[in-house]
């Protein structure tokens, strides 16, 4: 049986999204509420360089260069899995001259230089992260966001109401069943790996629609002078 904090490993998450594909898409019935409510409350408007670590099929990223962002913003996406890419790609092909997409190799660490880019985005991936790779996310988030930054995140989360307490103890039980079952999801509560001496929470909701909770989390970056350390497995 799965621990509830181990994850998919990089070999069984490159598989299982390479063969999911395109239909990550249909998930949007209880995915778009959580993102709607992301978009109205990270001022993207005010963006001027994105990242965003596992684009997927590039959904959010056409969203956010079609609506959101300034004109003159540019994005970066980087995924693990090589059929999303290749969507990605195709999704934003008529943003290419301020939109690149990249295929990782599955390691937590940000393709950027320390300090570039001011919005850092992942939705519905750290849910899918061992914890230490989620504290290494978040370190990394850290180190590439410029002072004042933000990190953005949706992930599936705990329920806050009863029928979203029923879904989120079913999804548990399953993904330590069979986690590939849930692709390998499940709950997790962001805000308690934001450390309070690196990151100011700007806004933080819980979403049911369809009784599937999603946690909002929107962290402005603090000015610590020393960078988070990512956790280590044990």
């Amino acid at each position: 049986m799965r621990q509830i904090d181990a994850g998919l490993t990089t070999t069984e998450a490159r598989a299982y999204y390479d063969s999911f594909g395109a239909k990550q898409d249909t998930q949007g019935f209880y995915e778009d509420p959580a993102l709607d409510d992301l978009i109205a409350h990270a001022d993207f408007g005010g963006a001027r360089r994105v990242f965003e670590f596992g684009c997927g099929t590039g959904k959010l990223a056409a969203r956010l260069l079609a609506e959101a962002l300034p004109a003159s913003a540019s994005y970066l996406g980087c995924d693990v899995s090589e059929t999303m890419v290749d969507l990605a790609r195709r999704r934003l092909a008529d943003f290419a001259a301020r939109a690149v997409v990249q295929q990782t190799d599955g390691a937590v660490r940000f393709p950027l230089a320390d300090e570039t880019v001011d919005r850092v985005v992942s939705s519905y991936v750290l849910d899918i992260l061992p914890a230490s790779a989620i504290h290494a996310a978040f370190s990394e988030a850290h180190r590439v966001l410029q002072p004042g930054g933000k990190l953005c995140l949706v992930s599936l989360t705990h329920g806050v109401t009863i029928p979203s307490r029923l879904v989120s103890t079913l999804w548990t039980a399953v993904f330590r069943l069979r986690p590939a079952r849930v692709g390998g999801c499940r709950p997790i509560h962001l805000a308690a790996y934001a450390d309070p001496a690196h990151w100011r929470i700007a806004h933080r909701r819980v979403v049911t629609p369809y009784g599937i909770p999603s946690e909002v989390l929107v962290l402005d970056r603090g000015e610590a002078s020393q960078r988070p350390q990512a956790h280590q497995a044990g």
